[in-house]
């Protein structure tokens, strides 16, 4: 499947089938090293179980996908191992203070104790957190966590990291302050593949899939994308493909 352009994600004809219900239907999508791609739906469209099965999560049906490189079908521990992941709903865990957060999923991604350590004091350092990294996550702002969750997601230098809503629930200032993470990490070569409900953000990404009931509707820059549709913004984009 690999080509002469340098390809974080392949994806060709791939499916998921519940039973009867086709979730993924039959998705091509290519996603470059180093982009930010936009991947949106309305709820039920697919999105969460087309990020499942590139995570190495949820076995396809059929179709074709290599993630990082690597098979979608046999190599998924591998896959694993070379992304990282943020949720909204998850992704620290309450009870934990900010070092031991750090220090746990440093140790799921499988990083030497040494070098973990030197990340983790890098980490607190950068985000400014060394005076609260005895404080439980419970009791931080919901904007320190989400950007601490993304900082986790990236401490063992992915090749793609996957966002799924990552700015739900947080104030505007917050929002931008986390595109500005997300630049960063594009600007130093890690693909950045985020799902959102914010279609503003949509504006911020390299290029953007919308998926309409388990197929991708439309995949292009938002630039093209409102041409196409004669739109003035992705909201309106939006709203023509999903509630047409």
């Amino acid at each position: 499947m690999s080509d002469t352009v340098n390809h974080s994600i392949q994806v060709r004809e791939l499916t998921r089938k519940f039973g009867d219900f086709t979730a993924v239907d039959h998705i091509t999508f290519d996603v470059k090293q180093g982009e930010i791609f936009g991947f949106l739906g309305a709820n039920g469209a697919g999105k969460t179980t087309a990020i499942r099965m590139l995570c190495g999560l949820l076995s396809p049906t059929s179709g074709q996908a290599e993630v990082c490189g690597y098979d979608l079908f046999d190599q998924t521990e591998e896959i694993k191992r070379n992304i990282g992941y943020m949720s909204q709903r998850f992704s620290l865990y309450e009870d934990l203070t900010v070092e031991e957060n750090i220090l746990f999923y440093g140790g799921i991604y499988g990083m030497k104790r040494r070098e973990l350590r030197s990340q983790t004091d890098i980490l607190l350092d950068r985000l400014g957190l060394g005076p609260i990294k005895r404080v439980l996550i419970s009791e931080l702002p919901l904007g320190w966590k989400q950007k601490l969750a993304f900082s986790t997601a990236l401490i063992h230098d992915p090749a793609i990291v996957f966002l799924d809503e990552p700015t739900g629930g947080v104030d505007p200032l917050t929002r931008r302050q986390f595109w500005e993470m997300i630049y960063e990490t594009a600007h130093h070569g890690t693909t950045v593949f985020v799902t959102t409900h914010y279609m503003d953000e949509a504006e911020y990404c390299d290029r953007v899939s919308i998926m309409v009931d388990g197929r991708i509707a439309a995949l292009d820059t938002p630039r093209k994308l409102k041409e196409q549709f004669s739109a003035n913004s992705m909201d309106e984009v939006f709203v023509k493909l999903a509630r047409p």
